[in-house]
């Protein structure tokens, strides 16, 4: 099949872009009186709408290509992660989400200014900053990964800065009036468009294999490399393995812990309902809705192991040929040489509206944290402005962002290519930086009466340290033990988030 798209194609993609456009210019019509009406939409969205923005969220483009890819190169083990999502959605909503409430907050690290400093709220606030732009950085490249093998059919690096160039804009054009009221609205609609492009991918993917479902069954439990693909729980216990259930139990749940309680680009979202119960209930049905989501993704990247690597099984086993290697790339590979004309540009939407989501949450949630946790405080020492003042604010905040992560995602480009990692597992280790310190701070806030403004600087930044020399680049630098670098990511967090809450108790509250 032609790797170019037909008329129907581009009617599609382009219908689609102008749908999603005009969503952001009804938003855009609704006059924003305060900042709590531009990041936090005047407290009134529906906890159902809630849920499925923040699945939109937290799968976007690292779940659209990175769950193909581990399905295609490995086996369900990533699946089993939703074990921790829902012990991490209920740890939020128990512990956190009513807080956040009682305080009336707009950014999670409120919290440190009322029990420690203004101080330790902005160091909270720097550093998830600096970790937001690393992992939406990496989600930005991973989603101009896919835009680049529609526009260009490869992904040098001159191609994934144009692509990633060509989201920010898109992403900035739905965000920058609506606030997160456009946000959240578009996230509906991108959501049901990601999930029903791959649903009709797998659809495709099963009645091109010349295979019974019993049959295709039977070859992915027994590879010819002696491999099962149907491992959902490893009881494994090596270090080097971020799925096995112990590493599940540990890591992966304090990785949703924090991206769930700790993580603006999250929470900013469960903050926009009437109150604390519903904002709690809207997480823990998202993780609910996210496992056969997840397996959806993960499905296809294993009817597409057996598309491309079984060519005993396939009918004249040509059709191996044509995939020439691009391994990082396989789904969008099979979207624009194999799928039919109509589907190809549905399929192609999906994409967009996974990338679209993933830019439009870190525009927002970095520039709420911004104006509200810097400047607002900055300025209100000097002078007293308008609250429009501070929604404009947050506007331009918005554009220095997505320039930041226009940088961010080219600098992935390299390091992911370094790094060897495959895609999702690099999209989840990222984070991992800014998470360790502000989970070791927020555990001594819930569970301690100890810690201050000091311990919590040094703890933020003890975490982001630890997290940085147990990176394989960096003991081969410094010379450190070789068996370093066989830690997976979630091991990583524990240590870091250890280390982190062992020093921020060392201070006494102020």
């Amino acid at each position: 099949m032609s790797g170019t798209f037909t008329t129907l194609d581009w009617i599609i993609v382009i219908g689609y872009l102008i749908l999603l456009l005009s969503i952001g210019w009804f938003f855009s019509r609704i006059k924003l009186k305060t900042l709590k009406d531009y990041f936090l939409g005047s407290n009134d969205m529906a906890p159902w709408v809630v849920a499925i923005s923040v699945i939109a969220t937290t799968q976007s483009a690292a779940t659209f290509l990175g769950g193909p890819d581990q399905g295609y190169r490995g086996d369900y083990t990533y699946l089993a992660t939703s074990i921790a999502a829902i012990i991490g959605s209920i740890f939020v909503a128990r512990k956190l989400i009513p807080r956040f409430y009682a305080l009336k907050s707009t950014t999670v690290y409120e919290l440190l200014n009322q029990r420690y400093s203004i101080r330790a709220m902005r160091a909270a606030g720097l550093m998830y900053i600096i970790g937001r732009f690393l992992a939406s950085g990496s989600r930005l490249y991973l989603a101009a990964i896919a835009v680049s093998m529609i526009l260009f059919s490869n992904i040098d690096a001159n191609n994934i800065i144009i692509s990633s160039l060509i989201l920010v804009i898109l992403g900035f054009s739905v965000t920058f009036l609506g606030g997160i009221r456009s946000i959240i609205w578009t996230d509906l609609l991108q959501f049901f468009m990601y999930v029903l492009s791959a649903a009709g991918v797998l659809y495709f993917l099963l009645n091109t294999i010349p295979l019974t479902m019993p049959e295709i069954i039977s070859a992915l439990a027994e590879t010819p490399e002696g491999q099962n693909k149907l491992l959902l729980l490893d009881f494994n216990f090596d270090l080097s393995k971020p799925y096995a259930l112990i590493s599940i139990f540990t890591g992966m749940t304090l990785l949703y812990i924090a991206s769930f309680g700790l993580d603006q680009d999250i929470t900013q979202r469960l903050l926009t309902c009437r109150k604390d119960t519903d904002g709690s209930k809207a997480l823990i049905v998202s993780a609910i809705i996210g496992i056969p989501i997840v397996w959806l993704f993960i499905s296809v990247g294993q009817a597409l192991y057996i598309f491309y690597d079984r060519p005993d099984l396939m009918i004249g086993g040509t059709i191996n040929s044509e995939f020439k290697g691009e391994k990082i790339t396989i789904f969008m590979h099979y979207i624009l040489n194999q799928l039919p004309s109509g589907l190809k540009g549905l399929v192609t939407v999906g994409v967009i509206a996974a990338a679209v989501s993933t830019i439009n949450s870190g525009l927002n949630s970095m520039s709420s944290v911004l104006v509200q946790d810097f400047y607002r405080p900055w300025t209100e020492r000097r002078s007293t402005k308008s609250e429009i003042h501070y929604v404009r604010a947050g506007q331009i905040g918005m554009g220095l962002v997505g320039f930041i992560l226009f940088a961010m995602s080219v600098i992935c480009f390299y390091w992911q290519r370094y790094s060897g990692l495959p895609l999702i597992d690099f999209a989840l280790s990222v984070m991992v930086f800014a998470y360790s310190g502000l989970l070791g701070v927020y555990f001594t806030v819930i569970f301690t009466n100890r810690g201050s403004t000091p311990s919590v600087i040094l703890a933020l930044i003890a975490g982001f340290i630890t997290t940085l020399l147990q990176q394989a680049y960096i003991v081969e630098l410094l010379g450190l033990p070789v068996s370093w670098t066989n830690i997976a990511f979630t091991w990583q967090l524990c240590i870091g988030t250890a280390v982190s809450f062992f020093i921020c108790i060392l201070g006494n509250k102020e």
